[in-house]
């Protein structure tokens, strides 16, 4: 790997033109296909073997044009006080609005409250519903605009009118602010770090390139992939991350062999042979991470898994070919490392030895404390980890808005009026096409569940044309995100379901929001068992250890808990919420233990590699255990670190987003990343390899022969590189 890599890097070096021809050709092509390719469309949204999904699927084929999955939107009036909605002047206002809102497109109907008794009991408070025939990510612009306008028109009559459901849910536009934030941060720790304004533009460039050509290619395919912008915007956000830290590893280890004296091509050549090689294991355990979320069996995550996998690999080979062939336009103005502090103490007399750098004397500290800084790290992340004991999983909706909007307060309007079940309905789909009496299955069911605790009111069954399916409608008396709701759910898909003449299915976006987080729930164990255990096996390739590996995956786990922990502190209960902008409290995001797990591991297993490898390259070359961890902190420390903080200002960018969904995403991978790169590589790592000494690179014979020598530490380079001279140089001229 690393005699491939080597040549790799000298080719794309000495062939710079050529490989920058490629690089812009293929930006270009990306560019020219996400222009001129055809609008995204409407996006779907399923959940293959749920029973909400299933009971969707019935409703179009026995509801033909009904739109079961189409969204909807819901305005909530609510009179002056001391005057009622049933007042002349309102009710025109109202049916003004009902007829406003009919002639738009995309509208399949809409109700007025005066007719379908959708008017409070004091008669302060109505609403009307309005269904549409495409998805809520579906909705154009011009739709959503006529939602708003008919509410300001409605609001310019002295009524307070709000408007919620998911019609308003437009995507959220947080990626370009939290990616200019993140690269401002990264911008100034790269400076800080490589010294040199051009040395510190590489990785920003390449980084952008590379997240320019994957999501450029991600919009090109987007129609035909049935792809959303939260695809994008992950995959933007990951391959951001990973390009600037790739670039950064390569840039550093070519200073450090320029710094060794070593001309510009040979610096080049092994930088790329060695961190090359790091590269490539650290790539493949985040793409093995991203592309595991398939087996979830959610199509949305599958997608996104796979898009940000994909710029995770181009971002990988713009490191190992577009930064050496950069390096060769940058000529000397990338310095070698030191050079600068060097030439300050040329004149200085006597000259005093170098000091050791921070990175050395930290882990010289560690190698002399090994077990009090192992507990201190442990202990510390298990009790910011505790909070997980009570982590309650859900779906965002507009009762987690902030207080600001008008779908919160839509929401809050209609628990006043009507009681907070009234947010998240239930539809009960009786499929009784098998039953001898249809009518009489539907009276069962409807019969069974007003006998149960928790229900408030439920609807007149109504039937299709058929006859042979029919819907009921039960509003909860709890609002739609608590316990007591999902155990009505559980209780009429058990208690009545087994009781009926028919086939009774429980859906609409409660329902939705239950059986998708119970899917997440049940496939997270064999999520976390298929991407672990690949590294596993991959690490030990690299590593040709097993302790290293275990180790590396035990730690890992140890930050995703302790990172989870502090997002239910900060989201469930609220701790530092109003420092973080958090205005409403309540159940995590049903995604974010999976997708953290995901996330989170292929990033961690970056510092891993990075880290590790330089103590393995030490030890391999003669040093002791102890030497070589010090050895690897001297190197990489400071580059681990900075990559480090880049990665949590791009993360930590997203926190600012207006969109509960995007905070939580942010504030969860970037406290994921801290508690992991300076507390579990740079404190837990090194006292455990200290405790292990060489028993930490034990291998046993039989695996160590079966085992591909992928040569990650550059041993095969010290006889390469004299190999791959021009062989002209050493000829002499002989005369015949």
């Amino acid at each position: 790997m690393a005699t491939f890599l080597y040549r790799l890097g000298r080719l794309a070096f000495r062939r710079r033109h050529f490989v920058a021809l490629i690089w812009v050709a293929l930006l270009t092509l990306a560019g020219v296909g996400a222009a001129s390719a055809p609008a995204a469309g409407t996006t779907s949204f399923s959940i293959p073997g749920t029973e909400a999904q299933k009971a969707f699927d019935l409703l179009e084929q026995r509801f033909p044009g009904a739109s079961a999955d189409g969204a909807t939107g819901r305005m909530v009036f609510k009179a002056p006080e001391g005057e009622k909605m049933t007042d002349a002047a309102h009710k025109a206002t109202v049916a003004k609005t009902v007829k406003e809102l009919g002639d738009g497109s995309e509208v399949v109907s809409v109700t007025d409250p005066f007719t379908t008794g959708a008017v409070s009991k004091d008669g302060t408070v109505a609403y009307l519903s309005v269904k549409y025939d495409a998805p809520a990510v579906g909705l154009k612009d011009a739709t959503r605009d006529a939602l708003e306008t008919a509410g300001d028109d409605a609001r310019a009559t002295g009524l307070t009118v709000d408007v919620g459901g998911d019609a308003l849910q437009a995507q959220p536009d947080a990626g370009a602010v939290g990616e200019a934030i993140g690269l401002a941060i990264a911008a100034v720790v790269l400076v800080i770090t490589l010294g040199s304004m051009i040395a510190a533009g590489l990785p920003l460039l390449t980084a952008i390139i590379g997240v320019a050509i994957g999501v450029s290619t991600i919009a090109a395919l987007a129609k035909a992939l049935d792809l959303g912008s939260t695809t994008s915007t992950l995959a933007g956000m990951i391959g951001l991350a990973v390009g600037i830290d790739y670039a950064l590893f390569i840039v550093s280890r070519y200073r450090a062999e320029l710094a060794e004296g070593r001309d510009r091509e040979e610096a080049v050549g092994r930088a790329t042979g060695t961190a090359g090689s790091a590269v490539v294991f650290a790539g493949l355990t985040v793409v093995i991470a991203l592309a595991g979320l398939s087996v979830v069996n959610v199509p949305m995550l599958t997608k996104m898994g796979l898009a940000a996998a994909g710029t995770v690999v181009i971002a990988v080979l713009i490191a190992l070919t577009m930064i050496p062939a950069l390096l060769g336009y940058a000529g000397r103005k990338v310095r070698p490392a030191g050079e600068k502090r060097e030439k300050s103490r040329e004149d200085a007399a006597p000259r005093k030895p170098v000091k050791p750098n921070l990175g050395t004397r930290w882990a010289s500290f560690v190698i002399r404390r090994p077990a009090a800084v192992l507990l201190l790290g442990v202990v510390g992340l298990g009790a910011v980890a505790l909070p997980v004991s009570q982590l309650e999983l859900g779906l965002p909706d507009d009762g987690s808005q902030p207080t600001s909007t008008t779908q919160r307060r839509a929401y809050d309007l209609l628990s006043e009026g009507f009681g907070p079940g009234f947010n998240g309905p239930l539809m009960i789909v009786v499929d009784a096409k098998n039953s001898d009496d249809p009518k009489a299955a539907a009276t069962t069911v409807s019969d069974g569940i007003k006998g149960l605790k928790d229900v408030v009111t439920v609807t007149p069954a109504t039937f299709n044309k058929a006859g042979d399916t029919a819907t009921i409608t039960v509003v909860p008396d709890s609002k739609p995100s608590s316990a007591q709701t999902e155990d009505l759910v559980h209780a009429i898909r058990d208690d009545v379901a087994s009781k009926a003449d028919a086939d009774v299915l429980v859906t609409g976006t409660t329902a939705l929001n239950i059986d998708f987080s119970q899917k997440l729930s049940d496939a997270l164990i064999p999520y976390l068992a298929l991407v672990v255990g690949l590294a596993f096996l991959l690490l030990i390739v690299v590593f040709r250890s097993i302790l290293v590996p275990l180790k590396a995956a035990l730690g890992f786990l140890l930050s995703v808990l302790a990172a989870l922990g502090a997002v239910v502190a900060v989201f469930q209960w609220g701790w530092l919420g109003g420092l973080l902008g958090v205005e409403e409290t309540g159940p995590i995001m049903s995604m974010m233990p999976i997708f953290m797990v995901g996330v989170v591991f292929g990033l961690a297993m970056d510092y891993e590699v990075f880290l590790v490898t330089r103590m393995r390259e030490a030890y391999v070359h003669g040093e002791s255990p102890s030497q070589a961890i010090v050895t690897g902190f001297k190197h990489s420390a400071r580059v681990v670190v900075a990559a480090a903080v880049i990665m949590m200002a791009v993360f930590g960018g997203f926190i600012s987003s207006g969109e509960s969904m995007i905070k939580m995403i942010g504030f969860g991978l970037a406290i994921a990343v801290f508690f992991d790169a300076f507390v579990v590589r740079m404190a837990i790592v090194p006292a455990v390899l200290a405790l292990l000494g060489r028993r930490a690179w034990w291998l046993p014979k039989w695996l160590d022969r079966a085992l591909p020598n992928v040569d990650v530490e550059g041993e095969g380079l010290r006889t390469q590189a004299e190999k791959d001279t021009d062989p002209d140089e050493d000829r002499e001229l002989v005369r015949v």
